[in-house]
């Protein structure tokens, strides 16, 4: 097999467990933050095992480390806002509204990386505008809080994946989710107690539970994020993206087989998804000339990992 046959092979197969990672938010009985606070010291914990990220870490500047210490706290935020939304409603909602991720990024990154505004970009958060209608008008009322915390998170990705595009030439792509994720880790560690309701960050998981975030960390994190590193280097990012953008579509399908949420959900739901992902499949068909790498920090912190370019 060709290389870059084998990587994109690779690369829908990262897809797929990345897909999971709604279904396994749905599945681990823990509170979002507990669940966000485990797989992210789980992940980081791991990280540190290896005599490279020591060794970049050693070599940052401090006040680079703080800039990603701050984006960071985005990534958390995202991951809570996430798995929260999945928890209020269920996976397949959760999925749909990270596919929003595009629609936003259309207005933070030209601000962020200090460009001008792209009128076609503004096309797609016209277009996805009565899909993401039609998605609340296709869910039960009892979700729609849901949707809202869905939404803020599509907001969270494009933020921090915006940022880390800006820098992501000044680390080790392993080195920066490590600290990314250790200081996410902390983060939630002094947010939960501000947080009504949610309890402490540090719950301990029932062996179910247990069981679920070792696959979720390390099945669904560390594994594709190790094998698009290595798929990246034959492909496109324009190929990249258009395989990254079927994550939600997975994701959807995924809970239907094996969640059984279609039950949950009427045909506007479903024509809405169909409406937001064309908008999320147009964005880089109108960038595609532009120049654009699909970089391994966002595979790493993000759900949504292709939105960002």
């Amino acid at each position: 097999m060709q290389a870059a046959s084998k990587a994109r092979l690779q690369i829908h197969f990262c897809v797929v467990l990345w897909g999971f990672t709604a279904i396994l938010g749905k599945l681990i009985t823990l509170p979002a933050l507990p669940l966000v606070w485990w797989r992210m010291l789980l992940v980081m914990a791991a990280l540190l095992l290896m005599p490279k990220v020591w060794r970049g870490l050693r070599a940052m500047p401090p006040r680079l480390l703080l800039a990603y210490a701050g984006i960071g706290v985005l990534v958390s935020l995202h991951w809570l806002t996430f798995y929260a939304s999945i928890k209020l409603s269920n996976a397949s909602v959760g999925a749909t509204c990270i596919a929003l991720g595009p629609v936003f990024l259309a207005f933070i990154e030209p601000w962020i990386a200090k460009r001008r505004f792209d009128p076609r970009e503004l096309v797609i958060g016209a277009v996805v505008v009565p899909g993401v209608m039609m998605v609340v008008g296709g869910v039960p009322h009892d979700m729609r809080l849901g949707i809202a915390v869905g939404v803020l998170s599509a907001l969270f990705v494009a933020l921090f994946g915006s940022l880390n595009k800006r820098m992501v030439e000044h680390g080790d792509p392993l080195t920066v989710t490590c600290i990314e994720l250790g200081t996410g880790t902390l983060f939630l560690t002094l947010l939960a107690p501000l947080l009504p309701h949610s309890g402490p960050a540090f719950m301990l998981p029932n062996p179910h539970d247990a069981l679920m975030l070792l696959v979720l960390s390390f099945g669904c994190t560390l594994l594709p994020f190790t094998l698009a590193l290595v798929a990246l280097r034959h492909l496109s990012a324009f190929g990249t993206q258009m395989v990254t953008n079927l994550e939600p579509v997975y994701a959807i399908v995924l809970a239907i087989l094996l969640l059984g949420e279609q039950r949950q959900l009427d045909r506007w739901f479903y024509a809405g998804v169909v409406v937001i992902l064309a908008a999320v499949f147009a964005h880089p068909l109108l960038n595609r000339r532009q120049r654009a790498t699909n970089q391994p920090e966002l595979l790493g912190t993000s759900e949504s990992h292709g939105m960002v370019d």
